[in-house]
């Protein structure tokens, strides 16, 4: 299958370049921002539409300064430490999902501080709309180019243009990722979170899922060539990161339905 080659670049107006990877991101912000207005009328928060624009912006901040450390620091801290201006350069990509969860956890609980709300309340309510914006950040990685997977000989296998892939059929697991991160787990979430459910559950939920959907897709993605494998020769930086997600994920799903048990 052909790899369709799309310029990264969406808009070049000269003295600044948009890429479709920041796009990507806007896009993504944008539409969760459109959902949670919605789930608020079905939040017992009860959030008004001002505060769910502050909430979106703190949340942002944490997507994208928490992205980017992460990746700095899980996936390339030697790197930066000799090119530090290259740490702003968030428009060629660079981002960890990781990092940015950590990042939005931090902000959530900064705007839970704020608004005086239960922490939880606020990761149930946002949880549903992160898998939006996982999906349009992959369609950002693929249009990159980047984070490409194994070989394979499958007939949607494609040939991407880094000439580190080796001019050979690859998996697009860019792909594989926006379709399971983002439209599956998005159902799931959103199916569930149809009936009232105790805290932390839809969190717990969240966590779960993601970290076994990447988990098992990492399988057929080729880690960062300066990493490589690290556990057994065969576990990844992002299957090990992946790891307290499931284990988080099933322990508050525990805690939810236990208290609500009793």
């Amino acid at each position: 299958m052909t790899y369709p080659n799309i310029n990264p670049v969406a808009l070049d107006l000269g003295f600044v370049s948009i890429h479709w990877y920041g796009v990507s991101y806007v896009i993504g912000i944008l539409f969760a921002w459109i959902l949670l207005r919605f789930r608020s009328s079905r939040s017992e928060l009860l959030l008004k539409n001002d505060q769910i624009a502050d909430l979106v912006f703190f949340v942002m901040l944490g997507i994208i300064i928490g992205g980017r450390l992460g990746s700095i620091i899980f996936y390339n801290l030697d790197y930066y430490l000799t090119q530090p201006i290259e740490i702003f350069y968030i428009h060629k990509g660079g981002m960890s999902f990781h990092g940015g969860l950590i990042g939005v956890i931090f902000a959530t609980w900064l705007f839970s501080k704020k608004i005086n709300a239960s922490f939880f309340k606020l990761t149930d309510f946002i949880a549903p709309v992160i898998p939006i914006g996982l999906g349009c950040g992959r369609i950002g990685n693929f249009i990159n180019g980047e984070l490409w997977g194994s070989p394979s000989n499958l007939p949607w296998a494609m040939i991407f243009p880094d000439p580190s892939a080796g001019n050979i059929p690859r998996h697009p697991s860019q792909l594989y990722e926006a379709f399971f991160e983002g439209i599956v787990l998005f159902i799931i979430l959103w199916w569930f979170t149809k009936t009232p459910r105790p805290v932390k559950a839809v969190s717990g939920l969240f966590l779960f899922c993601y970290g076994t959907i990447r988990f098992f897709v990492e399988f057929v993605r080729v880690p960062d060539q300066h990493i490589g494998y690290i556990v057994f020769d065969w576990l990844t930086m992002g299957q090990l990161l992946s790891i307290p997600m499931i284990i988080f994920g099933f322990l508050f799903l525990m805690m939810a339905y236990k208290k609500k048990t009793n």
